[in-house]
């Protein structure tokens, strides 16, 4: 707790400082409000309530999750803020190694872009962690699009993107801190706060910290997942002229992750304990320049780049992977309005990858480590056009040319079309192509916790397809409210995939090209309808078809469930002085990879897991400068059984805490508070 209090002091002193030189300024303004657009307007306050999911307008198939769904639930980090939305799951984390990852139409997170406006980010040695790389309390919003977008954003979206935006310096000044806790005993503190030096000058600073408590309690021996600690900071910079805009910051992590056996719930032996480390230091900067040309037109220039140095050190056991990371990314834009109806954006943009990687493979300390270097540099340029008539019709084509120093030169073509004669109805179609670079190791790296050998192909290739999606929205009138209903479809096939098969030889494990058909058919339906003022309830149904070609057979994707349910409650008092929020999700069963013989002949594990049910559940009190709020994760406590298979022999080839498909902690019951110190209103 001491960290916490050290932690709160330091986030506050700059903008307590600050704050008091502009505390006369302040008073003699204090007839002046300002409303969330940021308008002065004298004493009057005008206040919109904002659904906590939207569609995004445009040809592009979409969602904007504001703050107000992000309250919800506990949303302590990214991975928490997807638990009311039907359309994205979060892979539960492996008890080894806590790692975890988005899901997609029926696919994993390596096919969605991760942005941070609008800049790619998170990929890599990152990718099987960053979900929480990005406090809950930091987002302002995230947008969700399915498909494969726009080609501005690069060539690597295959199922879709993920764009978080986070609260911004040039917004209402204030500062916040928020307080959560778990009944473990696990801890989190955020504290923000921006303040504006002039009239175009403002800058923002993030402060966060968490420590992850977890035990034995099935008592295997092992961790039912890792103990965690996390620093991360960042501060921002917005200039905003009449025709130039600056925005800038630096970010920096640092976080430590143990997990493994237990010295209190092992028998004696005279195997050491195996245990699972991590420390991870992640720095990163980014800049984006903006310079309007024409306002009439929408005429604008912009410039963005962002670096990033990932460095981790880890051991699984005796096995160690450390990598030196090191990304850089810059963009160039235009854009133009021809007329109301015409748009055109052009662009160049430059990607370059550097993984520096030492491994050994087995527990064998004797072997020496094993050096591997991954580099890329990839130019490309894209042209875009859009075409808008009065809203009723907007297509969106675009093409994009890149050139790989590994994999050559190749074309990104995609369409985005959509129909909307009236509010009623909208119909949108979509058909694009995705690329995606494989760093196999970066990318699965928490696999070297498994007893059985990790195995990478030796002519790995450059991951292609091409995405096909159709979806439909209606607004029915219905006793004076609106029931939203929504219906889609895509279909993802591969040309060409790296995938990982558990399947082909028992004592192996092998990321590698899939030598056959490979795809994805989902299908979605969801309907939101307020039953009465200040209760609203969502509904949904995805099933997924997800095959592939595993130890030489054609079948179902391991660990993937086939089909989801969620029902979503949430109420506010007429006052919005409560709020109480529950959710329900149905989780589909599903195959999982051939078992094999244990020492005592019974196989691993069953050869499908079943269906289960997870219920969340939240009340909230919200008072002016602050909120209170408490909850319960996993409310019918369903576990796995066995999360950590062979959790008695760890350095056997038997052992493989990483065949995860339902959660492996039970009932969760948390607390949190928010305050706003000074400035917002909640």
């Amino acid at each position: 707790m001491n960290r916490s209090i050290v932690l709160a002091s330091l986030a506050a002193m700059p903008f307590t400082a600050v704050k008091a030189q502009q505390a006369q300024a302040a008073t003699e303004h204090a007839d002046t409000v300002k409303t969330v657009e940021g308008q002065d307007i004298g004493d009057i306050v005008i206040t919109k309530k904002k659904n906590g999911i939207t569609r995004v307008g445009g040809a592009v198939n979409g969602q904007l999750i504001n703050q107000s769904e992000l309250f919800k639930a506990a949303c302590c980090n990214l991975g928490e803020s997807f638990v009311t939305n039907p359309s994205v799951d979060v892979n539960y984390s492996d008890p080894a190694t806590g790692s975890k990852q988005i899901k997609l139409l029926g696919l994993s997170g390596k096919y969605v872009q991760m942005l941070t406006e609008n800049l790619p980010d998170f990929r890599g040695a990152s990718m099987p962690y960053s979900l929480e790389y990005v406090p809950g309390r930091w987002m302002n919003s995230i947008q969700v699009s399915k498909g494969n977008s726009s080609v501005r954003n690069g060539y690597e979206a295959m199922t879709g993107q993920i764009n978080i935006e986070y609260l911004k310096p040039e917004a209402e000044e204030g500062m916040s801190v928020d307080l959560y806790t778990e009944d473990n005993w696990s801890t989190e503190l955020n504290a923000e706060g921006n303040v504006h030096l002039n009239k175009r000058l403002s800058t923002q600073l993030f402060g966060h910290f968490n420590h992850d408590n977890c035990d034995d309690s099935d008592g295997d021996g092992f961790q039912q997942m890792p103990t965690m600690h996390q620093y991360n900071f960042m501060n921002r910079w917005a200039y905003l002229g009449d025709k130039y805009i600056f925005h800038g910051g630096l970010s920096f992590i640092n976080e430590k992750r143990e997990s493994g056996q237990m010295a209190e719930h092992v028998m004696a032996s005279s195997e050491p304990l195996f245990r699972v480390g991590f420390n991870t230091h992640r720095y990163s900067g980014y800049m984006k320049h903006a310079l309007v040309l024409n306002r009439e037109h929408n005429t604008s220039l912009a410039l963005m780049a962002q670096t990033t140095l990932h460095d981790m050190d880890s051991h699984f056991g005796n096995k160690k992977y450390d990598v030196d990371e090191k990304n850089a990314y810059a963009q160039l834009m235009f854009e133009t309005d021809f007329t109301k109806m015409h748009n055109l954006s052009l662009g160049a943009s430059l990607n370059h990858d550097y993984l520096d990687q030492w491994v050994r493979y087995t527990h064998d300390t004797e072997q020496p480590l094993t050096k591997i270097v991954e580099k890329e540099t990839t130019p490309g340029a894209y042209a875009q056009y859009t075409f808008n008539y009065n809203g009723i019709i907007t297509a969106m084509a675009g093409v994009r040319v890149d050139h790989s120093s590994v994999y050559g030169t190749f074309v990104t073509p995609r369409v985005h079309i959509k129909w909307q004669p009236n509010n009623i109805i909208g119909l949108r179609l979509s058909a694009g192509e995705g690329y995606r670079t494989v760093h196999a190791l970066a990318e699965n790296n928490n696999l070297l916790a498994i007893g059985r050998q990790l195995v990478i192909g030796d002519n790995l290739k450059q991951e292609r397809a091409w995405n096909y999606g159709i979806s439909a929205s209606l607004n029915i009138p219905l006793f004076g409210k609106t029931l939203g209903m929504n219906a889609e479809y895509y279909y993802t096939h591969f040309l060409s995939q790296v995938d990982i098969d558990y399947d082909t030889d028992q004592s192996k494990l092998i990321i590698d090209n899939i030598h056959g058909r490979s795809y994805s058919h989902t299908l979605q339906v969801d309907a939101t309808y307020e039953l009465f003022k200040g209760m609203s309830l969502t509904a949904a149904y995805r099933r997924n078809i997800v095959k592939g070609v595993y130890g030489g057979v054609f079948t179902d994707r391991a660990l993937q469930g086939k089909w989801k349910g969620l029902v979503s409650a949430s109420y506010k008092t007429p006052l919005e002085k409560w709020q109480f929020d529950a959710t329900l999700q149905l989780n589909g069963g599903g195959r999982l990879p051939n078992p094999y013989k244990l020492e005592d002949g019974t196989e691993s594990w069953s050869r499908t897991f079943k269906s289960f049910e997870q219920l969340t559940a939240q009340v909230t009190r919200w008072f002016r400068h602050f909120s209170v709020y408490v909850g319960c994760n996993n409310i019918t406590g369903f576990t796995q059984k066995t999360p950590v298979y062979d959790a008695h022999h760890p350095w056997s080839q038997s052992f493989d805490p990483t065949m995860v498909w339902a959660p492996t902690e039970g009932r969760r019951f948390y607390a949190g508070l928010r305050i706003n110190l000074w400035g917002r209103l909640q």
